[in-house]
């Protein structure tokens, strides 16, 4: 019996009943860590961006493409939070006088940091 292209290459089958399914493993990759900005990417590409998710999958970059996002959006967000901080005049002479209005400040500048990521980094 002819060989087939797959099994030209190095491919090899394994009988299913009246099936032959072919025996495929995808490349190993090295596990990094995808915190949550690479995880809601993550959720992006599955929902709306399916074939660039299948292919990165397929091609065994999924894990290094959303820890590349991860630490980009990490940054990101931090770079901007220091930047509005500076802006809004918020110092460590604030948070030992008024905790409480540092705590509202600082979670004001934290939200539109995390929509500005969003917005740039994640839902591009």
């Amino acid at each position: 019996m002819k060989k087939t292209i797959f099994e030209e290459m190095g491919g090899t089958y394994i009988r299913h009943g009246d099936y032959l399914i072919p025996c495929l493993t995808l490349p190993e990759e090295e596990q990094r860590f995808i915190g949550v900005w690479g995880q809601r990417h993550l959720r992006y590409l599955k929902e709306y961006r399916r074939g660039v998710y299948l292919n990165l999958l397929t091609s065994g970059r999924l894990n290094d493409y959303l820890a590349d996002i991860e630490e980009q959006a990490q940054e990101r967000f931090e770079r901007i939070v220091e930047q509005m901080k500076q802006a809004q005049g918020i110092t460590e002479q604030l948070k030992a006088e008024n905790q409480m209005e540092w705590v509202g400040r600082m979670n004001n500048i934290q939200a539109c940091a995390r929509e500005i990521v969003d917005n740039e980094v994640i839902y591009q």
